[in-house]
């Protein structure tokens, strides 16, 4: 494969957000992330290998053009996954700081046990 010496992993994922002070709570109460660093449009914070971009939605367009950004009403638009050990316990902790599950706690067919969090919304219907 051509790109075997640099696609190896991903250093940072950048969400388009509609809220930033709101979407900023939400990973810092919920996934308790330090943040590496922050002006009035983005907040980055470190998810161990992976930086955490959030971005104000209006400052978007300058990275994609000439693609549109997405709307907020436009449906999921991406999904990343997080490892953890226990994903019932890690659920439970999730509802008592009153994060609403799209689903899950469910064992998949194919044996992993999985739980989807509404991120697109930035803020799980707080």
């Amino acid at each position: 494969m051509a790109t075997a010496g640099w696609a190896n992993k991903i250093t940072e994922i950048t969400l388009f957000v509609e809220d930033l002070h709101r979407s900023k709570a939400f990973y810092q109460e919920t996934f308790k992330l330090a943040i590496i660093y922050e002006d009035e449009n983005c907040t980055v914070f470190d998810y161990g290998n992976t930086s955490i971009n959030l971005l104000n939605k209006s400052n978007a367009r300058e990275l994609i053009e000439p693609a549109q950004v997405g709307g907020n009403g436009d449906g999921a638009r991406f999904q990343f996954t997080i490892q953890v050990p226990d994903v019932d316990q890690v659920c439970d902790e999730l509802k008592v700081c009153g994060v609403k599950l799209l689903n899950g706690p469910i064992t998949r067919p194919w044996g992993r046990r999985t739980a989807c969090l509404p991120i697109r919304m930035g803020m799980c219907g707080r």
